[in-house]
């Protein structure tokens, strides 16, 4: 094994070693993708992605060429429909949730997001089943591709001895293509506009070509689990959400940072701050910033976001600590967030 020079490995261990930071991470609640007017309550679900009579034709000849069945992209639609429904009536801020159906409601537009409906029909249906809004699968299309192949394998014979032999493979990869709209009436505004593309891939081999097809047996059945998903993901776009963030505090300066960086592994951030803070008054500028820094990032961690903007902002103005004018930066910009977050829960 080759050997590396002792001085790369004294650089190495060096690095390793001396690091001036850890790293702590902490679950912060994020605003949801999409914010919902207050008035939007009672809400029903609607399915426009059927095509009307006039793309019939387009319809009979995308489902020749795109390997589908005439029932899967309806099934799929369903399904999106299903799982977008059972994720909003999961949601507190919804009394109620209604699947409407109605008809002549089609897309005239095959397989691409079609205008928005009239605010007039909007309103009908919503004032005949006493709802705020709607949110509308405005179109749902699937397409496929084929990949055949074959390779040289070997196959226990009568007799049992293994005679050479060509296996037949195929693959199939299908596209699942959904656009949604959510209609507010009371506001006559659109609320939100998405179009997702998602992939089902199944394969299948076989001695023969007849076996190798067998990849497209099952698909119309993943396909509806993966809208099902879909569905449900759509339906999550409006709930704030939990990240996880990565935050660096100082860990080297004196005998205080050191006996923080004990305490603060073993969760004690309180005994830890107590130490930050007894330094940032050091005068050594060096070290002071360094205190004052991590002194935001304790602020950070009980929830305190004015008071990590204060202390993280003296750390770069009075003491030069770069890291803690980006760290300013994060926090303004998760300051904002939050806001944004209160807002939406009003």
């Amino acid at each position: 094994m080759a050997r590396l020079p002792l001085i790369l490995l004294a650089a190495i261990a060096l690095t390793i070693g001396c690091s001036s930071t850890n790293t702590v991470t902490m679950s912060v609640q994020e605003p949801a993708v999409v914010t919902l007017p207050s008035s939007l309550k009672n809400v029903g679900v609607i399915n426009r992605s059927l095509t009307t009579t006039e793309s019939g034709i387009l319809e009979t000849v995308d489902q020749v060429f795109s390997l589908k069945s005439p029932e899967m992209d309806k099934l799929g639609a369903a399904a999106a429909v299903n799982g977008l429904t059972e994720e909003l009536r999961k949601n507190d801020r919804f009394p109620s949730v209604t699947v409407v159906d109605v008809a002549q409601l089609g897309n005239p537009a095959f397989g691409v997001f079609p205008a928005p409906l009239p605010w007039d029909k909007i309103e009908q249906i919503c004032r005949e089943h006493d709802l705020d809004g709607l949110f509308s699968l405005e179109f749902y299309d699937t397409n496929s591709k084929i990949d055949y192949s074959t390779r040289r394998v070997t196959v226990q014979g009568p007799l049992g001895v293994e005679i050479p032999a060509l296996e037949h493979q195929a693959e199939v990869r299908t596209t699942i293509k959904t656009g949604w709209r959510i209609y507010d009436s009371t506001g006559r505004n659109i609320v939100d506009e998405f179009v997702s593309g998602d992939n089902v891939v199944t394969a299948g081999r076989g001695i023969n070509p007849a076996e190798a097809a067998r990849a497209i047996t099952g698909r119309t059945e993943a396909v509806q689990s993966i809208s099902g998903n879909v569905g449900r993901y759509y339906g999550q776009s409006i709930l704030p959400y939990w990240t996880r963030v990565r935050r660096e505090y100082y860990v080297r300066g004196n005998n205080n940072f050191k006996m923080a960086k004990r305490r603060a592994q073993t969760g004690n951030w309180d005994g830890a701050a107590e130490l930050w803070l007894m330094e940032t008054d050091n005068r050594k500028g060096k070290i002071a910033g360094r205190a004052h820094y991590n002194m935001a990032i304790i602020n950070e961690i009980n929830g305190d976001l004015d008071a990590a903007i204060d202390w993280a902002s003296v750390a770069y103005e009075d003491f030069g600590d770069k890291r803690a004018l980006r760290y300013v930066r994060v926090l303004r910009d998760r300051k904002a967030r939050a806001e944004h977050l209160r807002r939406q829960s009003q």
